[in-house]
């Protein structure tokens, strides 16, 4: 299927790219092979192939999701700079300009 100038000129305009006529032209052509390849891909006859969203079998990579304890809360603040009542002691972002 061949596509013309004046094809890639308009979809260039609805897409808002400012083409040369070098640009076109090249357009012309790799658009027109691509189209080509679109044709002969639909002139396959798939009438007994399974509509499938993926050509290979997938199956997940990631491990299984298996409850093991977590670190304990001390453990946890043992490195925090400050901590005060089991928790993580921050400075005070929002609103500390409208105490000065």
């Amino acid at each position: 299927m061949a596509i013309s100038e004046s094809d890639v000129r308009h979809v260039a305009l609805l897409a808002r790219l400012a083409l040369t006529d070098e640009q076109v032209r090249h357009l012309t052509v790799e658009l027109s092979s691509i189209l080509d390849h679109v044709s002969e891909i639909q002139s396959l006859d798939l009438a007994g192939v399974e509509p499938t969203a993926h050509p290979f079998p997938m199956r997940n990579v990631t491990r299984p999701d298996v409850v093991r304890p977590g670190l304990s809360r001390e453990r946890a603040l043992l490195n925090a700079p400050e901590a005060e009542d089991g928790a993580f002691v921050i400075p005070r972002i929002v609103g500390a300009e409208e105490e000065a």
